[in-house]
Formats: structure tokens, sequence, C-alpha cells
């Protein structure tokens, strides 16, 4: 051993053979890695909402909040305005709801631009707006209505175009910040583009009226995408096909996706027609699935429909689904977007629209529903993909609320429902729809109808996600922050 301390060789290996050793028993004895957790998305109550009745003006206005049992405690309100500048004055008085619960409808005279309806605290989650026109003659002859619309940075619609229709569209934003907006219409001959330029800026408090047929005056279909390369804008279109054609607003579409659910088609006769759009640079075959009330079908001779590149298509479904509450499954292997237009019956026609639209998942609320005169109010839900349970409430304007109805859907169905206020209860009514716990997807929409000697008055509006939860997303510490 002596020799061996003494031989410097045999010292530098019992080094080694040391700290290996007590390398191992720390290997061996070391505590486990701590797990890395990506950080989630955390889901928060909303606290301020902004949405834009884009034409009130001769239409019934309905705002609601419906109450929730983890209402926020603090103060809120929501007011409605004329949309202004912000360093102009009010120039009238303001209407102000500030109680959670309660449905506020008002009758706006004619003349006049769109309202803002602007939400924050107790009264912003959960908060829903829209409009709707009633006229029994001239070209506006129908109900017309629409959701009023938060501004955003792109929006979709499709329909029938500017050489079918006269389509307005309807411009506003209610920020603080200058809104570059440009347009993009696909047509059944593909993207058109205006010769007198295809955007504008449309400032802070300002609203815009832009006659389609000046940006694209060919197409007899098209999709319209509204985008911002700054700011944000509230967007709506109107259709008005002419006297004894209809009238009413096609709702947002869901942006493009290689799935789209065309949800809230009652069960009524008359025409059904098709309208599929893909904005990318690749032909398709859109694959059709109609989910009825008894099942869920591919529709025969009517599987699919051919969209070229760029360019919007139609395809009547009246034979496929006429009479029938549907709902359609679309799926693509590119992107897609898509709509559907509701003709009624009579001698003089009038038209409702819906269109591609997500699942419920976070619950729906529809401001206005009516069951007055020869008015029906009616709730189409589909199932697509598994079955779902659904709580229904209505909120009625006067008088009291009728126990909440529960709803079951079987996979691969559809339900139409009449919605009617208890008896005592006047004026119009809301629609809460919360999907149960385990509940699969759920899709729906409103369809209120009026019977008329000439002719039926119909107009649709899918059902939307409630405005009720954000997602925020997760926040990390990056010295990127910081550096330049």
């Amino acid at each position: 051993m002596r020799r061996l301390i003494e031989n410097r060789f045999g010292l530098l290996a019992l080094v080694l053979v040391a700290l290996g050793a007590l390398y191992g028993v720390a290997f061996v004895s070391r505590p486990a890695p701590a797990a890395q957790v990506r950080p989630q998305a955390v889901k928060a109550p909303v606290e301020s909402v902004a949405a834009v009745c884009p034409a009130p003006s001769g239409s019934r206005v309905s705002v609601v909040t419906p109450a929730q049992q983890q209402q926020n405690q603090g103060q809120g309100s929501a007011t409605l305005s004329a949309i202004k500048a912000p360093e102009e004055k009010s120039g009238g008085k303001d209407d102000v709801i500030d109680r959670p619960g309660l449905l506020w409808q008002r009758e706006i005279a004619p003349g006049g631009g769109p309202l803002v309806v602007d939400a924050t605290g107790s009264m912003a989650a959960g908060l829903e707006s829209a409009q709707t026109a009633r006229e029994t003659s001239g070209t506006q002859r129908g109900l017309a209505g629409v959701r009023c619309v938060e501004p955003g940075a792109e929006t979709w619609f499709v329909g029938p175009g500017p050489a079918a229709a006269e389509m307005t569209l309807y411009l506003a934003n209610p920020d603080s910040a200058p809104a570059n907006v440009s347009f993009m219409v696909y047509s059944g001959e593909g993207p058109v583009l205006s010769e007198r330029g295809n955007g504008v800026v449309v400032k802070p408090g300002q609203h815009r009226v832009i006659r389609l047929r000046d940006l694209a005056p060919s197409p007899l279909i098209m999709a319209l995408q509204v985008s911002t390369r700054s700011g944000r804008v509230a967007a709506a279109v109107k259709a008005v096909l002419g006297e004894g054609r209809g009238v009413d607003w096609l709702p947002v579409a869901a942006a493009p996706a290689t799935r789209v659910v065309v949800p809230g088609i009652p069960g009524t006769a008359g025409q059904r027609e098709l309208y599929v759009a893909t904005p990318g640079d690749r032909d398709t075959v859109v694959r059709i699935r109609a989910v009825l009330e008894d099942g869920s079908y591919a529709l025969k001779n009517k599987e699919t429909i051919e969209v070229p590149a760029a360019s919007a298509a139609s395809l009547d479904l009246s034979t496929g689904i006429g009479g029938q509450p549907a709902a359609l499954v679309l799926e693509s292997d590119v992107p897609i977007v898509a709509g559907l237009k509701i003709t009624g019956t009579g001698t003089r026609q009038d038209v409702a629209f819906t269109a591609g639209a997500a699942s419920v998942d976070l619950g729906s609320v529809v401001a206005d529903g009516r069951a007055e005169g020869k008015q029906t109010s009616w709730l189409v839900l589909s199932a697509p993909f598994a079955a779902a349970t659904v709580e229904v409430r209505l909120v009625p304007s006067k008088g009291e609320a009728p126990a909440p109805v529960e709803v079951k859907l079987p996979a691969a169905r559809t339900k139409e429902l009449r919605l009617a206020p208890p008896k005592g209860s006047k004026g119009g009514f809301s629609v809460v729809v919360r999907p149960m716990p385990g509940s699969g997807p759920v899709y729906g929409g409103r369809v209120l109808d009026e019977a008329a000697k000439d002719g039926q008055l119909v107009t649709a509006q899918p059902l939307a996600m409630a405005r009720t939860w954000a997602l925020v997303p997760p926040t990390v510490d990056s010295p990127g922050a910081v550096l330049p």
C-alpha cells in the first residue's frame, strides 16, 4: 500500500476511484427532477364588451345580460349610444341598463346611424344584443334581423352576390384608433378586385355604408372577406333581393376550416340553397352530410360539391332537406367557408340566412325571441358528433321567467323546439342555451317566422358562443421582452 501511495500514478488511480464512488452515491440519491409544467391559458370572466348594431333605424333593438350564479358582484352597466368620435359629445340621452337578467327592448325611430352597446362589470359577461326589422310591403318586405357585432380584425360572409341582390356592407369603428380595412370577394369565376380599390380607412367613431355592386358588380354568389391591416372594425352585410323576393342580413360565417357545420335550418317548406367558397389556391371536393331528426345522411345525388380554387359555388338542397329541421356538416381537404339561404313560402317570398358556426361549448344567448300575434320563434339544435344535453331558459321582457327545460339530443340528430313564454308574460323574450356537463358539441340557431296572407316572413340567427368567458394566454418571463 505504501508503495502504491508513493507511486504517483497509483495515487491518481485511488483519487479517481474515490471520486467515482462519490459520484455514484450522489447519482443514486439525487432528487427527481422537477416536472416542467407548461403554462396554460386561464379562463377569466368577460369584464368589458362592445358591440355595434349596424343599422337599427326602424328596428327593434334588444339587449340582455342573463343573470348567472357566479355573477360578477361588482358594479356594471350597459350603455346604448350613437356611434361618435372620441372627442365628440353625445348629442342625446344615452340609455343605460344596470341590472343583469333584464331584457331591454326598444323600437328605434327611423333615421340615425349605428348604435354602440358598451358594457362593463356585471353587465358584460354574457351580454347579447340584436336588431330586428319588420316590413309588410315594398322592397324591404320581410323580417330582417342581425346579431349586433363586435369589432374585429377579420370577418367572413357567404351569400348571394351583387348581381343577384342589392348587397350593402356596413362598417363601423367604435374604437379610439383608425381601422385600415380591405376587402376580398370570391365569386363563381374566382377572386374579384374592384377597379376603385379594395380598401378604406374608417376613422374612430366613423361609420361607412358601401354598395358591394361598386366593388364587384358581376358575382351571382360570393364570399366576402373583410379584414384590417391595423385597428378593428364591426362589419355587417344586408341583402335585399327585390320586390316580393325577400330581405335579411347575412350572419357572420365561421373562419375557413376543413370541417364546417351550418346549423339552424328550420323544418318549413321552401328552397334551401347552399353556398361554399374556398379562399385557398387548391381546388376541392366538399363532402356534405345532413343531420336530420331521424339521423345523419349523405344526401342522394348531392353528396359532394366541387369548388374551384379561390372561388365560390352553390347547390340547391331543397329536395334533400326542405321541410325538415337540419344542420349540414361539410368536410374538405382544404379550408372552406359556407352559408345557406332559406326561402319562405307564399306568393311573395322572404329569405333568411344561416352560416357556418362554432359549437356553443360555453353556452349561447339570443337577445330577440317573439311569440306575438302570428309570430313564432323556434330553436333548432343539432348534435352532429356525440349525444348532448342542454338547458334552455327564457328571459321574458315582462312577467315571471318559466322554469328551464332540459333537452336531450341523441348523437347525429337534430331537434326543433317551439319557444313560447308562459301565459301572462307579454312582449318579447331572450333565449339562453347552456350545455350540461359531459355534453357533446351542440350547434343551433333561432328562427323567427310570421304567417302572412301573401307569404311567410322569416329570419334566422345561428347560435354564437356567449361572451361569458375569455381565455387569457399564459405569460412567462423572457429576457427578450427588454432586450433590443
